[in-house]
């Protein structure tokens, strides 16, 4: 059994609104906004890695849970902007943390990311293989937005988000899914080496590419039932759960989710507003928000999914703690 004993995030200080883009492209605040829901997203700052911006969120974990690092046995550290691909990042955080032979592994899933870790540190745990892993989601994707794709640039933003995971003498973690639809794959990747995906010519420039309208129809006609399933698996209802916390894309995405499960969009918290689409910090940043008003409390049923590039998605239900 297992549960999170420490839970921290960081934003990087510059803050970019959506009047910048209206020198790159042709859009303006009142497009962005409506179709988006973005106001601001954080960019890191010049030479500031995404094993940085980790670290930051590591140490607000340690600053707010007391909860000291050092001897952490594993890293998951889950993103699609790694510091460089090898070594990996997780290894960087180890070095820059101080922390002794541990394990460590990046994790390719995009947007489900920071799910997948929780739901690989949960499997540790519980198989007795670890007895306290570090799972990170954190992304520095303004590195691979196309600034000049109208569609894709303008939702980008720059996070991390950390958590421990350790044993418990009861257990936190409810229930999990987790699945792909790769035949979808073309339609949200980054690449600079293969020319084909899934039968179509791809964009080999090594940035973002989305095909933004499949991404959308996807999510909200699949993430309620995905949703759904979860709450069912943890022989539970939607009455149950105090807090849905899907992965902050587009905030139009969010309210589809809301209207499909008729469930209150201020029991959904979302970090897109503020900061972007930051991938696999969006969880994290989103919990943050609702912890640091007291609105997200121990005891607390909180449902994480996350979805993206695969398109693969991941959920989770825990107790807060």
């Amino acid at each position: 059994m297992s549960k999170i004993t420490g839970f921290g995030t960081y934003a990087p200080e510059k803050i970019v609104d959506n009047h910048y883009f209206e020198k790159l492209i042709d859009t303006n605040d009142e497009w962005i906004v409506t179709r988006t829901g973005i106001k601001t997203r954080r960019v890191a700052a010049e030479g500031e890695l995404t094993s940085d911006m980790s670290v930051k969120a590591v140490e607000n974990l340690v600053s707010k849970s007391g909860n000291d690092v050092k001897d952490v046995e594993f890293i998951v550290v889950c993103t699609t902007s790694p510091d460089q691909t090898m070594p990996n990042t997780a290894s960087r955080i180890q070095d820059k943390l101080g922390i002794e032979s541990a394990g460590c592994i990046d994790i390719y899933a995009a947007c489900a990311g920071f799910v997948y870790g929780l739901q690989i540190a949960h499997g540790f745990i519980n198989s007795g293989v670890y007895k306290k892993v570090l799972v990170v989601g954190a992304e520095a994707l303004s590195r691979i937005t196309d600034f000049t794709d109208r569609t894709s640039c303008i939702l980008f933003g720059d996070g991390a988000g950390a958590a421990i995971v350790e044993p418990s003498e009861e257990e936190h973690f409810l229930a999990f899914n987790s699945g792909t639809e790769s035949e979808l794959g073309h339609d949200l990747y980054l690449t600079r080496q293969n020319k084909i995906i899934n039968g179509k010519e791809a964009i080999t420039n090594g940035k973002i590419v989305q095909n933004g309208r499949t991404v959308f129809k996807w999510a909200v006609g699949s993430i309620p039932n995905k949703i759904r399933e979860l709450v069912a698996q943890a022989n539970l209802t939607l009455d149950d759960i105090d807090f849905i916390v899907p992965h902050s894309a587009n905030l139009r995405i969010l309210e589809g989710i809301s209207k499909d499960l008729n469930f209150p969009m201020e029991k959904i918290p979302e970090s897109v507003t503020d900061h972007g689409n930051t991938s696999s910090a969006s969880i994290p940043l989103a919990i943050e928000k609702e912890v640091a008003k007291g609105t997200i409390k121990p005891g607390m049923t909180v449902l994480m999914i996350g979805f993206g590039g695969g398109l693969t998605f991941a959920g989770t239900i825990v107790k807060w703690s």
